[in-house]
Order: structure tokens, then C-alpha cells, then sequence
């Protein structure tokens, strides 16, 4: 039961990070509409909201990405998946994570954590004029993010080890048979 309630829990963390890039898509999507109406109304051109657009667009793919792996919209070999029943799915699922997803999440995790750091003791700032300050950060969204999809990537890992288990076949589905 305690594998089981990990599970949801880092479930609910990853469908946070989901509605988390819904709202930011909605502000990219108004960024953008402001953008495109100063430009063409009023011929005024704005470095920072261009720069804007280019962060929440990073922000929102970044975010998401931990969604997707919980909801399994992930990459997978599906041709030779989806047909397998739901005890070799999750063996594959958790092959998957232990020897590619964590060892990858992790790593760029790490490093972007010096990444951001440096961007914040520099002090960087956009290098155009009227560009936007603080470029730490979307540098510092980096390696949350990928700490984040390692969290998601332990989710997907318990909801593979429940369904070895036969604890609990939740996030596996076989599709229908056809006659």
C-alpha cells in the first residue's frame, strides 16, 4: 500500500507541473497575441517580450515533459510494446528508467545546477539591448525540470513494480483484441 499511495503521490506532483504548463502556454499564447498586435498596429517592437515567448516556450516544454512521462505519452518502441501483456510492459517500463531515463535525468540535472548558479553569480543579463534581466532564471527551470522528470521517472518505476507485484495494474492497458 505505501508503493501504491508513493505512486499517486508523485502522480499528483506531475500533473501540478501539467496545469503548470497549461498556465504558461495560456500566457505564451498572450504574450505572443500582444507581440503580434504591437508590432503590426502600432509598429512597436519589444526585445523583451521576443525573449519572453522564447522562456515560457522552454518553461512550458520543460514541464511538461514530467507530465508526459506520467501519463505515458513518453517515447517508446510501441510497435513492440503495445501488444505485450501488462507484466512485460512494466518490466520494460522499468528497464527503461533504471538504465536510461534516471541515469540521463539525473546527470543533466546536476550539471545544470552549476549552470544556473554561474548565470546567477554573473549576474547575466540578456545580451540585447532591452533584453530581458535575470537569465538565471530560466537557466535554474533546467535542472528542476530534470529533477522533476527523475521524480516522474520513479513514479513510472513503483507503477512497474506494483504491476510485477499484481499489487496494481493502474497506468497499463492492453489494447482489444481483434477478431
Amino acid at each position: 500500500m505505501f508503493l501504491i499511495n508513493l505512486e499517486r503521490g508523485i502522480a499528483r506532483f506531475s500533473n501540478l507541473l501539467g496545469a503548470i504548463s497549461t498556465l504558461l502556454f495560456i500566457a505564451l499564447l498572450c504574450n505572443v497575441f500582444y507581440d503580434v498586435l504591437m508590432r503590426y498596429l502600432f509598429n512597436d517592437v519589444s526585445i523583451a517580450m521576443q525573449e519572453l515567448e522564447w522562456h515560457l516556450y522552454a518553461a512550458i516544454f520543460l514541464l511538461g515533459i514530467p507530465y508526459g512521462i506520467q501519463q505515458g505519452g513518453h517515447v517508446r518502441v510501441d510497435l513492440i510494446y503495445e501488444n505485450q501483456p501488462i507484466k512485460r510492459k512494466a518490466w520494460i517500463d522499468l528497464f527503461g528508467c533504471v538504465f536510461f531515463l534516471l541515469p540521463f535525468t539525473l546527470l543533466v540535472g546536476y550539471y545544470g545546477i552549476g549552470f544556473a548558479q554561474e548565470s546567477f553569480a554573473l549576474g547575466e543579463t540578456s545580451g540585447d539591448p532591452g533584453g530581458l534581466p535575470y537569465r538565471w532564471v530560466i537557466k535554474a527551470v533546467i535542472p528542476f525540470a530534470f529533477f522533476s522528470m527523475a521524480i516522474s521517472g520513479v513514479g513510472m518505476m513503483l507503477r512497474s513494480i506494483n504491476a510485477i507485484r499484481g499489487v496494481s495494474e493502474e497506468g497499463f492497458s492492453n489494447p482489444p483484441i481483434q477478431h
